[in-house]
């Protein structure tokens, strides 16, 4: 386990300097060999940019698929999500709210397993010592969303609200994206924000390896479980061979060594293929917000 991961523990900014440093070379020999390499897109739903994991990851992948792998990196979902539908990607590991979004275009590769299961919940916070009980409490507030794009950092919050008849800009007082889920949390602990909407998984594992960045802070609310954000591919393949290869590899990380590395540091257990129903849950909370308008 890297000790760079207690100082880089989010999965929504995947942009640093290192990491720049890390794919620019797999990232040219992408732009001179399309054919052959596999570039996999990694959106801010990843959970860290501790250069020790993405060079495991990179190297776990090369190894197992035989290809040069670039992993191709952008700030927010809708970066990537344009990426992958255009063809510009193999695959990436996107949010559920998008492919459901843009379900006729993608198809799904496989679902990370936490504690075993493809599920996760989304988590409202506030300050550790506010007297709050619910959403309805946070009536006024200054809010801290992730992403537009984001299930569990904005449309878990946007389909509660509207299952109230309410919308963000007329129950809180202010809202804002911090396009990362630990920017959500640092948010809500400094006093920035009263409250925030956050993943579940990350503000979970957050807590087990950064306490003192979610030490201010308390759930206030869990969401119902759900589908844990996939990987995704489009619909019409770049290379259909090569996508197998890569859903194969991320299938039988667990059975591998430094497979199995990646993944403690991910703190996942591997990956799955799943129904896609696993996301209707997800698509009925995305009609809500849009009938909401």
């Amino acid at each position: 386990m890297g000790s760079g991961l207690n100082h880089q523990v989010d999965r929504r900014a995947l942009l640093s300097a290192a990491t720049s440093l890390l794919i620019a070379s797999t990232g040219r020999a992408a732009a001179q060999n399309t054919s052959g390499t596999i570039r996999f897109g990694l959106t801010p739903v990843f959970l860290t940019n501790d250069l020790e994991l993405l060079g495991r990851l990179q190297s776990y992948l090369q190894r197992t698929t035989g290809h040069p792998v670039s992993l191709i990196t952008r700030r927010t979902y809708q970066e990537i999500t344009a990426l992958l539908t255009s063809g510009q990607l193999d695959a990436a590991w996107i949010c559920g709210f998008p492919f459901v979004a843009r379900r006729s275009e993608l198809q799904l590769v496989a679902v990370p397993l936490w504690h075993q299961r493809p599920l996760y919940q989304s988590y409202l916070i506030v300050d550790r010592d506010r007297r709050a009980d619910g959403l309805l409490d946070l009536r006024g507030d200054i809010h801290a969303f992730s992403d537009p794009d984001s299930n569990s950092g904005f449309l878990v919050t946007r389909a509660a609200l509207a299952e109230r008849s309410l919308k963000p800009e007329g129950f809180f007082r202010k809202t804002f994206f911090t396009y990362g889920h630990r920017d959500v949390i640092r948010a809500v602990g400094s006093g920035l924000a009263g409250s925030g909407s956050v993943d579940g998984y990350v503000y979970d594992v957050v807590s087990e390896l950064e306490p003192s960045l979610t030490a201010r802070t308390r759930i206030l609310e869990a969401s119902e479980w759900l589908g844990f954000p996939p990987i995704a591919a489009p619909k019409a393949p770049i290379d259909e061979t090569r996508l197998n290869t890569l859903t194969n590899a991320l299938l039988k990380m667990n059975e591998d060594e430094e497979g199995r590395a990646v993944l403690q540091m991910l703190r996942l257990d591997g990956f799955a293929v799943e129904d896609p129903k696993l996301f209707d849950t997800i698509s009925t909370k995305a009609a809500l917000v849009a009938a909401a308008g």
